[in-house]
């Protein structure tokens, strides 16, 4: 049954990212370039190098998440144990750098697959641990630089009031602290 009125259009949905768009694209490549390179290699030698290959991958890469892991719990436990001293810990040591990366490249290894190894076994290297980190720090602080101005509540609030169906919930938050003097009333809100 229709009454004449028309149909409410939904707001315009806001543009995907590039990341979003690229991203399954990207993945779903990744993996048919990891079955193709597996079956090349099985195809060369046999089923048993490539399963050799497969398990060495994910000793290997548990011994260094396990190392990382290790590595990083015993910085933190140091630096927690020189404030509850009263020093203060060294802003940062030569050692302590790049556990998330070596995390990183151990979980690469783990994956089965040898794009994905040649990568983990790269972010194990110093050099490339250093240029990794300093090229996310640019690409952190870029980001920071173009970011709109305001504070993350600010964001918060502004995610939770635009619903992804597109509704908006109008509202006002009032706080009333102890010891404040009652405010008079608000004025309803409008549109």
């Amino acid at each position: 049954m229709t009454t004449g009125a028309q149909t409410p259009r939904s707001p315009a949905r806001p543009r995907r990212s590039r990341l979003r768009t690229f991203l399954p694209l990207g993945v779903a490549a990744w993996l048919v370039l990891e079955i193709w390179l597996l079956t090349l290699v099985a195809g060369a030698s046999s089923g048993l190098v490539v399963f050799l290959v497969l398990v060495a991958g994910i000793i290997l890469g548990s011994v260094v998440i396990k190392r990382a892991g290790r590595r990083a719990f015993r910085n933190l436990s140091e630096a927690l144990q020189q404030r509850q001293s009263g020093v203060m810990p060294a802003a940062a040591r030569p050692n302590s750098e790049g556990n998330g990366l070596m995390m990183l490249g151990g979980l690469l290894l783990m994956i089965p697959g040898l794009v994905s190894d040649a990568v983990g076994l790269l972010l194990l290297l110093p050099p490339v641990q250093k240029a990794v980190s300093r090229s996310a720090e640019r690409t952190f602080e870029r980001k920071l630089r173009e970011a709109d101005a305001g504070t993350l509540g600010g964001a918060f609030q502004q995610a939770r009031m635009y619903r992804p169906d597109g509704k908006v919930v109008p509202g006002e938050v009032v706080r009333d602290e102890p010891g404040d003097t009652p405010q008079e009333p608000r004025p309803p809100l409008t549109h």
